[in-house]
């Protein structure tokens, strides 16, 4: 072995002696750090204790803070092993380090110096309004903190923040500390920019939150992510049902769950513009809409719009179908939709076609309701007397309503044969007259009608069946019969 040769002990690696080496670098840099009062602590969590928890702050000694001081609203504590937290130093000593998020106990002058200085915050107790501000005791003595710097917000109940505890800065100390002029709002700032660098470090779209409704507008929701973070909510994204006012699904101060749709940073201010959604987080109500709806199913559902061919009926949440104005009624033309429902009016609909890639469903409220045509064959046989109310007058006659949807012509040339043909060509819409079914054709939706009170006994022979007209009976022969007495009697 040469002179200049280092000798190491034969059974130690190369690799191992490096490693040696680093470590006692390590150590000896640490052993050479200190810490002082005021000092920012970034640092992991190393164990848990009931009564501290143990952070590494980069020296040869680990930090402790009090278990009770993190703990959250409702008595537990929010962090594992192996978390981050950001503490001051409010004691620091060769043996000892102690962290809090903010100095707390009594303290002299130089203490709330010190901590003004070094930007530590300082706990404080509001203890009452007063002019222009709050009477606030922190460590042991009276401070005065202006309402603009109690929150980031406008105070408009200052009394909700009597007997609250939280934490300030000091921002002036004068007259050996009997005039300390103390801000919580630049804490709630600084928490804020921290949050939001956060934010824009780790969110991505697509990524679901929870986060607090702060305002409603009537285009959507805005919610809080994290302090100083808004994204909006539109109200097309609130649900999968139409939303006409945002009021009617959220409220303001509410918990909800979003997905962030979209990040948009403004490059001249760089205020982040983002998009929420909370229905995405909803499953699609028409996912398999074929096996929950089919053709010819009767449904009921709620009117949402009109608009001028028709109205849309939510059938299901967010599934909504049209019901066109041609398909309203066989009771009467529609000219508007609004003639025959409102939005809000639940309606019972039947199902015409279902289009489920283009997610679309024809609906009909006439259907549902059936038509009156249908039957109309086996109620108004030819010859049946009928009260009728006069419909409409027109040069060629008069129509005449047998019931909703049923409507008859009785021609001008047959007024005539009425008892008092004065009478009726006086009549008005709205007025009844008694008519027979002289003509049917279902097909075409026409009805054919006569006079009910014949002034010639004789016409009671156009219904016989030897008039060559078959199928009429004998009971309307009575009828007719009966009738042209009554008036030969009255004319006695």
């Amino acid at each position: 072995m040469n002179d200049g040769e280092k000798t190491r002990p034969e059974d130690t690696p190369p690799e191992e002696e490096e490693n040696f080496a680093q470590m006692l670098e390590s150590y000896t840099d640490r052993m050479s750090e200190t810490l002082r009062v005021g000092d920012q602590v970034n640092g992991k969590i190393l164990s848990i204790s009931d009564e501290s928890v143990f952070v590494d702050t980069g020296t040869k000694i680990d930090g402790a803070v009090d278990a009770q001081e993190l703990l959250d609203g409702e008595g537990n504590l929010p962090y594992a092993v192996g978390d981050d937290l950001t503490l001051f130093v409010v004691a620091a000593s060769e043996s000892e380090i102690r962290l809090s998020r903010a100095m707390t106990g009594a303290g002299g002058v130089e203490e709330l110096q010190q901590a003004r200085q070094s930007g530590i915050p300082v706990q404080g107790k509001v203890i009452e309004t007063c002019k222009g501000g709050f009477r606030v005791e922190t460590m042991h003595r009276k401070a005065f903190c202006p309402v603009s710097q109690m929150d980031l917000r406008y105070v408009d109940n200052p009394e909700a923040f009597v007997g609250e505890t939280y934490d300030f800065l000091i921002e002036r100390i004068e007259n050996r500390g009997r005039n300390i002029v103390v801000s919580r709002r630049r804490v709630l700032e600084r928490e804020q920019e921290a949050a939001v660098a956060a934010f824009r470090q780790t969110a991505a779209e697509g990524d679901v939150l929870e986060g607090t409704v702060t305002r409603i507008m009537p285009y959507g929701a805005f919610v809080e992510l994290v302090p100083g973070v808004e994204g909006m909510v539109h109200v097309s994204e609130l649900g999968w049902s139409r939303v006409g006012r945002p009021e009617d699904v959220v409220q303001t101060g509410e918990r909800i769950r979003v997905q962030i749709k979209s990040i948009e940073t403004d490059p001249e201010s760089a205020k982040m513009k983002i998009s929420l959604s909370r229905k995405q987080l909803q499953s699609d109500p028409w996912e398999n809409i074929g096996e929950k709806v089919r053709e010819g199913d009767r449904l009921q559902g709620t009117v949402t719009r009109c608009v001028d061919f028709g109205a849309f009926v939510e059938i299901f949440p967010g599934v909504e179908g049209l019901v066109h104005v041609s398909e309203m009624s066989y009771v009467r033309r529609v000219n508007k939709p609004e003639d025959v429902v409102h939005a809000g009016q639940l309606v019972s609909v039947a199902v015409k076609e279902v289009d489920a890639q283009r997610r679309r469903i024809s609906l009909s409220i006439r259907d549902a309701e059936g038509d009156p045509w249908a039957q109309v064959a086996d109620k108004y046989t030819v010859g049946r007397t009928v009260t009728g109310t006069v419909e409409k007058r027109q040069p060629f006659g008069l129509f005449v309503r047998l019931e909703p949807g049923i409507t008859g012509l009785l021609p001008k040339s047959k007024l005539h044969r009425f008892s008092d043909p004065g009478r009726i060509e006086s009549l008005k819409e709205g007025e009844r007259l008694v008519v027979v079914v002289e003509e049917i054709n279902p097909a075409d939706r026409k009805i054919t009608l006569g006079p009910g009170d014949a002034q010639e006994a004789g016409d009671w022979q156009r219904y016989s069946p030897s008039s060559g007209e078959g199928g009429r009976s004998m009971g309307l022969l009575a009828e007719k019969l009966q009738q042209a007495m009554h008036r030969k009697e009255r004319k006695k």
